[in-house]
């Protein structure tokens, strides 16, 4: 009799301190995909998901797919979107599978539970003891005892930009098979140190993730099952945020247990690395107007869909408009109100709105500030297109009603769904060429490299306005373990939390 297995997807990175909901309805488009929809929609996709179907088909197995759902980063994911998921994944296990592949992101939390990914899987472990169970997460998972514990096999990303979701899946997917097999046998060891690091620290060609990742590879290469480095997501305020290692080994704990300590140690000794400092804005963006060639990529990344940024903030739109930079695009502003004002006015015609600012920010105490302009409404879309990067390859990016503005100098893509650039389709769906462009503003952090890292000349981070700074000092930080680097500058190694 063919094993019966049970493959789901629950992701969503979450920043506490981020005003955009996170509903149900912001885990799928135009619905979340429940049951055999969600085969046909991930099947042959460049996701982890993907990959655990592909390997549960190569291995032969009786598939079920209760549920794949997957949010942009924003606030605390509401009550009945968690319990919904949670309960679809439940009452596929409880009616009897012989392995489940789970497909989620590792910073999950909810307005009732500070661990989503931990909940789910305690709940799991408790209705089926014997359950085994393999998981891939994201490079930014906030790892904690709940998550390990629950597991068999863990694989966590080793690229950001996300290029190896796929080969994530596809190498959890694998180990579990060979350990059903019984051709190995899956131990885990895991740990943390008290580092708070920055995002725009754990680019893989960056350093010191770029080193991290090559001990973890060179680990694998020398005989572990699996080795992951999670620089962890610093704006979801929990106690086991921060930098964590996770190893597998087979039948060999102390093994495990050896490499995670010895790379946790290299992270701690360079823990002033992880830190990214910023420029003023306007040095930044005159900067950038002296370089003579593009695409130049101005990083609004303050302000990143993909870090739970409300992306309506206009403060490096103003500074580009006023220091005078010419043939420039952005992506994008993230605002309803003025595609419906675009689409009254036309395609061709002018009309003059209040860009962005819609939402208030009280966590970093901001109200919003939009910015009124008047430009010619160039094109007006749907927003859907198929992604043709590596991450994500093969899904449906769905932008909401889109549309084109140009005001002077500037071309802006509006779009009415938080939507982070990484796919150069998000200019080109919408009438932009990026590589007849002089500067591109993207709100984005590292994730845009994935499709625009070959056609850049250079890129310049500008500090500008949102929930998705560098800066610490405009959070306040409430649950998150003390001491921890960098909010304590003179933290020990190993604290006692007790």
């Amino acid at each position: 009799m063919n094993r019966r297995a049970v493959v789901a997807m629950m992701e969503h990175e979450t920043n506490t301190f981020s005003p955009v909901p996170t509903p149900l309805s912001r885990f799928g488009s135009p619905d979340v995909p429940t049951g055999p929809e969600v085969y046909r929609r991930f099947k042959g996709t460049g996701t982890g998901i993907g990959a655990f179907l592909d390997v549960a088909d190569e291995a032969g197995m009786e598939i079920v797919t209760p549920v794949a759902g997957n949010a942009a980063p924003s606030g605390p994911v509401e009550s009945h979107a968690y319990q919904a998921m949670c309960d679809a994944i439940m009452d596929a296990v409880q009616a009897g599978c012989d392995v489940c592949f789970l497909d989620l992101h590792g910073a999950m939390v909810t307005e009732t539970t500070d661990d989503g990914e931990g909940g789910l899987l305690k709940r799991i472990r408790d209705a089926a003891p014997d359950l085994p169970i393999a998981i891939s997460l994201d490079l930014h998972a906030n790892i904690t005892p709940e998550i390990v514990e629950n597991t068999d096999v863990i694989v966590g990303y080793k690229t950001y930009p996300h290029l190896d979701m796929y080969e994530a899946g596809h190498h959890a997917g694998r180990i579990m098979v060979d350990a059903l097999d019984r051709k190995v046998t899956p131990v885990m060891a895991w740990g943390q140190r008290p580092v708070l690091a920055q995002t725009l620290r754990m680019g893989h060609d960056d350093e010191p993730m770029g080193s991290m990742i090559a001990m973890a590879r060179q680990a694998e290469e020398a005989g572990l099952l699996a080795v992951s480095v999670f620089g962890g997501f610093p704006l979801a305020d929990f106690h086991n945020a921060g930098l964590s290692v996770v190893t597998v080994a087979d039948g060999d704990r102390g093994e495990a247990q050896e490499v995670a300590e010895r790379l946790l140690g290299e992270a701690w000794r360079r823990r002033d690395e992880w830190l990214f400092e910023a420029e003023p804005l306007e040095h930044a963006i005159a900067r950038a107007g002296q370089m003579e060639e593009g695409p130049v990529i101005l990083l609004d990344h303050a302000d990143n869909a993909a870090s739970g940024g409300t992306q309506d903030t206009v403060a490096v739109l103003q500074e580009v408009m006023r220091q005078g930079l010419e043939n420039v695009a952005m992506f994008g502003i993230c605002d309803e109100a003025a595609i419906d004002a675009m689409t009254a006015a036309g395609v061709g015609n002018e009309v003059t709105i209040e860009l962005g600012g819609k939402v208030d920010m009280p966590e970093i105490g901001r109200e919003g500030e939009p910015l009124t302009v008047t430009g010619k409404v160039r094109s007006l879309t749907d927003g859907d297109f198929i992604v043709t990067v590596p991450m994500g390859r093969g899904t449906t990016m769905s932008m909401g009603r889109s549309g084109v503005l140009q005001t002077g100098n500037v071309e802006i893509v509006v779009v009415s769904r938080q939507t982070e650039p990484y796919d150069p389709g998000c200019l080109r769906s919408v009438g932009i060429e990026p590589l007849h462009k002089r500067y591109i503003i993207l709100k984005s952090r590292i994730h845009f490299r994935a499709g625009f890292s070959d056609i850049a000349a250079a890129e310049v981070p500008c500090n500008g306005v949102g929930v998705t700074s560098s800066d610490n000092s405009l959070f306040t930080f409430r649950k998150v373990r003390r001491p921890i680097f960098p909010l304590d500058p003179d933290c020990p190694e190993r604290p006692n939390y007790a």
